[in-house]
This record gives structure tokens, sequence and C-alpha cells, in this order.
């Protein structure tokens, strides 16, 4: 929620059983491991928390994306979380250490291009290329 708290409802009464405070910004995506006791969460804050459902404490936070996290979901065996963000890059992590093991990013159309010095394009121009991969060195 935009109040940057994750809340666990029952579902029956409609009673809020707990809320998880440390994000910093509101949150985008929540996802249960498939035992249940493990629930991951991700945020405009730039952060994945993982959280102990029973307790309420947070386990594991992942912070190596730059911008706002939308989406999170865990591997069959609960042993990875995947995380997607607006940094256009999914990552890998090991849910027991916390570690980043893998970045997934799509190369873009024109990754790497050095568009240092080019002539008879506009700011725009060069913006787009950048957008689309396209380097400018200072």
């Amino acid at each position: 929620s935009e109040d940057q708290t994750v809340r666990c409802w029952d579902v029956r009464t409609g009673q809020c059983l707990k809320a998880l405070y440390n994000h910093t910004s509101g949150i985008r995506a929540v996802c249960f491991s498939l035992d249940g006791q493990t629930l991951a969460s991700g945020s405009e804050d730039q952060i994945v928390r993982l959280w102990d459902v029973g307790t309420g404490e947070c386990l594991q936070t992942l912070q190596e994306h730059s911008k706002g996290v939308w989406s999170v979901a865990f591997s069959p065996d609960g042993s990875t979380l995947a995380s997607s963000s607006q940094d256009e890059t999914i990552k890998l992590w090991d849910v027991n250490t916390g570690e980043c093991l893998k970045t997934l990013r799509a190369e873009r159309l024109y990754e790497g291009m050095n568009i240092t010095g080019v002539t008879g394009l506009t700011q725009a121009q060069k913006a787009t290329l950048k957008a689309l991969g396209a380097v400018e060195y200072c």
C-alpha cells in the first residue's frame, strides 16, 4: 500500500492480523512462499524484503535494484526469489543468504553504441538513442 506497510488479513473475518513495517515508500508487490512461512514484498524504495509470516520479523533486505520493485515471485522449491523492477532488470536472489545470484536484462536495440561527438542529431534524438542503450561519454 501507499502507507509503506504490508498487512496480513484473516480472509474470513476481515481482521488485520499483522502489519509489517520497514519500507520507506509504497509497496507494489507481495508474494507468499509455497509453504506460507515467508512473505516477500517489493517497494518503490527499490528494496525487496523477506518476512517471517509467523513473527513479522524482517529476515532479509535485498538491495540491488536502482528503481522501484514491481513484482516478486518464489521458485517452486522456495530457495530462490525473482524480483523485477522499473530499472529494466530481473534479479534472482538466494532466499537464505540474500545474495543476488544473477541479474537479467534484455539487450536494448542500441546497447553500447557510442554516440560521443556525433553530429546532426537533436537532443531529443540523442535521448531516445540513450534510452535504447546508446552511451555518450563526456
